[in-house]
């Protein structure tokens, strides 16, 4: 069959977007689902700026390649030996798919499964696939087994969680990246306790996904931090408690005074070795600092080991909010539905697929928190 999607050919073109045009809009060849495979109508998908780290060539992976990796949509099609799931469900994608036996998804932690990320390394589906062929039959990459941005894709079984079907899909998309990363984070890596001092430096669909997630766990107090004002001010909105503008030079200062030496936890997630750094200052001894920001991978940190030890110091990375898809995704779907997590307040925009290039340019000048296309 054909659908319409976005396709990078090219990283690290200049901006602004709408001229240079990095994403094209093709129709593609889309071969039917093989085995524990489906088919599924995307209704809507969103820009993340994992995404845009592609685009610019931040995270490097093979091309051409269709972009997208927080959406959801209709299965319309189950191959062969797929189970727990029939057509008409409504699912969100999970950009690692978990292949249930390696070691890690073995003791509980299916974020770093082994198959899983070597699948998304290589730009195919989990069983090694690629499914999509342009109109000179050449083979276009999968972006971390989903390519969102298109009418119609094929992924792995293990790419997605069934959900809800009175929840729209505008909102369940943001629950496929944004919702468990920062979320996630806040629950599952750093396990914030209740009355603890909370950190959040960073507000992207991300970073305000995790204020909502500390809000939600109890945390006593949230400092949020961003050198953009208008962030700053949406998250007072939010409930934040306070606010702090990270390129003050007093920033640390700040935290340290209105924590009393420093936060329980930091998370990071603006993906800039400074903004981390600024994190884990901001920490107080004995504190935690989480990360889940992706710089360039030839970035590097300064740390002291002896602060680590001196001052029994954690410094831990998150990826996929070291979620369990299939268990966390319908939880915090169900806080969202009871008012505890309004995570419908990220989104700022809504957009057709063909004006996706003048998305990318607001993402990459933060006019926006969350947009989303809609198929």
């Amino acid at each position: 069959m054909k659908t319409k999607a976005a396709v990078l050919r090219q990283m690290g073109l200049s901006r602004p977007y709408t001229q240079s045009q990095p994403l094209h809009i093709e129709t593609l060849d889309l071969q039917p689902p093989g085995r524990d495979e489906i088919l599924v109508k995307v209704h809507a998908a969103g820009l993340c700026h994992s995404d845009l780290s592609v685009i610019e060539g931040n995270r490097p992976r093979p091309l051409p390649m269709a972009l997208g990796h927080e959406a959801a949509g209709e299965i319309v099609e189950c191959g062969p030996g797929v189970q727990g799931l029939a057509v008409g469900d409504h699912v969100v994608f999970s950009f690692v798919p978990t292949c249930g036996y390696c070691p890690p998804c073995i003791a509980g932690r299916p974020a770093l499964c082994e198959p899983g990320a070597a699948a998304n390394t290589l730009g195919t589906l989990l069983g090694g696939h690629k499914r999509l062929t342009d109109k000179n039959v050449q083979s276009v990459f999968h972006h971390l087994g989903v390519s969102g941005f298109a009418e119609y894709v094929v992924a792995s079984r293990h790419s997605v969680v069934k959900i809800d079907q009175s929840l729209p899909f505008t909102v369940a998309a943001l629950f496929g990246c944004a919702v468990v990363t920062g979320v996630g984070a806040v629950v599952n890596t750093a396990q914030v306790r209740l009355g603890q001092s909370v950190l959040v430096t960073g507000l992207g669909g991300v970073g305000f996904a995790a204020l909502l997630g500390a809000l939600a766990s109890g945390a006593g107090q949230v400092i949020v931090a961003d050198i953009s004002p208008d962030k700053r001010q949406r998250a007072l909105a939010l409930g934040a408690h306070a606010v702090i503008d990270p390129a003050d030079p007093t920033a640390v200062e700040q935290v340290k005074e209105l924590t009393r030496g420093g936060v329980d936890v930091g998370l990071e997630f603006a993906g800039v070795v400074e903004a981390l750094e600024f994190t884990f200052n901001a920490t107080a001894r004995g504190g935690k600092t989480v990360t889940g920001g992706l710089p360039h991978p030839d970035k590097r940190m300064a740390l002291s080991p002896l602060k680590l030890v001196a001052e029994e110091r954690t410094l831990q990375g998150s990826y996929l909010g070291s979620c369990i898809p299939a268990r966390d995704i319908p939880a915090y779907i169900a806080l969202y539905q009871s008012g505890r997590l309004p995570v419908d307040a990220l989104l700022t925009h809504t957009l057709p697929l063909d004006q996706i290039n003048t998305g990318f340019d607001r993402l990459a000048t933060a006019e926006a928190i969350r947009q989303v296309i809609t198929l």
